[in-house]
């Protein structure tokens, strides 16, 4: 299992040991310690969870919680050293998915982000470019903005992300998105690039993510900022 693990924690010495436990199985992970910094981050990253503190300097986490699921579908477990009943209620309405208890052990919390994923397991991510692929919805979301596209589009967006870099010719790509081998044209696939290109656009006007081979066909690459 793997994936980018966002831990929001102002103790830096509790965020490194979670970092450390986290890269041991598997994980890549990334720290905030500031409040007010955790929810732009979020819709320029998109991680795959986030390890939530309830007490941070600039923002409570409570409030942090809210406004990501006003966006973002993103698994939330919520650590807090308060242990009332009432925050715990507060917490899971406003959109956690899970709470722990401090103190905790680390392996305690890995067991819970993996548990967690494995329960949210059809949710893919975009780790820089703040592109989130639902495959369990066929919903796209780039940088908070959920992107209207059909079930054709998503599909293509959706292969050429799952190999960056990787060129596919238009013949390829009708294969992979219409496996019942349909007869279409190679026209159809540039229409459907088109169509995401325009819907992407929309939601990042600066941010080109499909690009076209001359003579050959398309790839996914995400611009660099």
């Amino acid at each position: 299992m793997s994936g980018t693990i966002l831990i929001v924690e102002d103790e830096e010495k509790l965020a490194a040991l979670l970092a450390d436990y986290l890269k041991q199985s598997g994980f890549d992970s990334e720290w905030l310690a500031d409040g007010q910094a955790v929810v732009p981050w979020v819709k320029r990253h998109g991680p795959d969870l986030i390890l939530l503190d309830l007490m941070l300097p600039g923002r409570r986490g409570l409030d942090i919680c809210k406004e990501i699921r006003s966006f973002s579908d993103v698994p939330i477990i919520m650590i807090t050293a308060r242990i009332e009943e009432i925050d715990r209620l507060l917490g899971l309405e406003l959109g956690a998915d899970d709470y722990i208890c401090k103190p905790f052990s680390p392996r305690e919390v890995v067991a819970r982000v993996k548990s967690l994923l494995r329960r949210t397991g059809g949710r893919l991510t975009a780790s820089v470019q703040g592109l989130i692929l639902d495959t369990s919805r066929y919903q796209a979301t780039l940088h908070g903005h959920v992107l209207d596209l059909t079930v054709v589009e998503f599909k293509l967006l959706h292969f050429l992300f799952s190999n960056p870099g990787q060129i596919y010719s238009r013949s390829q790509l009708m294969h992979r998105i219409y496996p019942d081998e349909r007869i279409v044209s190679d026209r159809t696939i540039d229409s459907h690039v088109k169509k995401l290109r325009k819907k992407i656009s929309l939601a990042a006007p600066d941010q080109e993510l499909i690009h076209s081979v001359y003579g050959i066909g398309y790839k996914f690459e995400a611009s660099q900022e």
